[in-house]
């Protein structure tokens, strides 16, 4: 399952603008297809998306190899650590 939000271009340009909150994030390819999902403060693990690919808590999808370079993300913002840790359950659950 996907989150039901906007993608946004991935580059160094949205790191200013990111709120620094957790947030559940979702990774995606150029044609909209879901990498993977990921939990944390919203600026650093788009610091680490950016630098290395994925952030420090990052669960790749089932079918991430058969997909194409991460281009795009779009987060949910959570209370805190434990309601992100929540939303990734959920979406893994899916």
């Amino acid at each position: 399952m996907s989150l039901r939000k906007q993608w946004r271009e991935l580059d160094r340009s949205i790191v200013p603008n990111a709120p620094d909150r957790y947030a559940l994030y979702e990774v995606g390819d150029a044609d909209g297809n879901t990498i993977g999902f990921g939990i944390g403060a919203l600026p650093d693990e788009l610091r680490e998306l950016l630098a290395y690919g994925e952030g420090t808590n990052f669960h790749y999808t089932a079918d991430a190899h058969t997909v194409g370079e991460p281009t795009q993300i779009r987060w949910e913002l959570a209370n805190n650590k434990p309601h992100a840790e929540q939303l990734l359950a959920e979406q893994l659950d899916q």
